[in-house]
């Protein structure tokens, strides 16, 4: 009798270690985590766009709509509320910060007008802070995307499907890129001069 409680106590062991649970468990908190980080960096992003737009508006006061359009672009994308797990919030979340990014690049053309704003110390550093935050948001992002990755993959492979079903365990979202055909055609680049003015 004693053998056959020893044997099914084993049998139980092995089972339950195969099922996967441990390793979802793992992979969730690695995703949450990850999604923190891109929170965080977005966050440090909308953090320095006020000490830019402020430092620009000392120079550029005439560019008064495009500083509006950066502030107003950072408040929206601040106020947003984003939840991982549903794709529709992170779409959201992703539309917010895309219009964040499109703000800033407009800035940056406004900031070629003035080269004493581009030899000013002040805006120098904000603008290496700022491009290394969007590198740091990049890293960021592709982290999140690989944790996503190997959480699907687990949640989808057998057994361990069987697992997540049972506990409701589910396919999260990830990233996605909204003009995706526009990315992909290539830059067109034209190296020609344009003729001269003629009076």
């Amino acid at each position: 009798m004693r053998a056959i409680r020893v044997a099914l106590v084993a049998a139980a062991s092995m089972l339950l270690s195969a099922c996967g649970y441990n390793t979802i468990q793992v992979q969730d908190e690695t995703v949450k985590s990850a999604w923190s980080e891109v929170v965080n960096q977005y966050q440090r992003r909308a953090d320095l766009i006020p000490n830019l737009v402020n430092t620009v508006k000392g120079f550029a006061a005439q560019e008064q709509a495009v500083l509006i359009g950066v502030t107003e672009a950072r408040a929206k994308a601040t106020q947003i509320k984003v939840d991982a797990n549903d794709p529709e919030s992170l779409r959201q979340f992703q539309a917010a910060q895309g219009e964040v990014s499109s703000a800033l690049s407009r800035l940056m053309v406004v900031v070629e007008k003035y080269p004493e704003l581009k030899s000013d110390q002040n805006f120098r550093d904000l603008q290496a802070q700022l491009e290394g935050t969007e590198n740091r948001i990049t890293v960021a992002r592709n982290r999140y995307i690989q944790a996503v990755q190997d959480f699907n993959v687990t949640v989808r492979r057998f057994p361990t499907n069987l697992t997540a079903m049972l506990f409701g365990y589910k396919v999260k979202p990830n990233f996605t890129v909204e003009n995706e055909a526009a990315i992909a055609k290539p830059p067109t680049v034209d190296f020609t001069t344009p003729a001269p003015a003629t009076n």
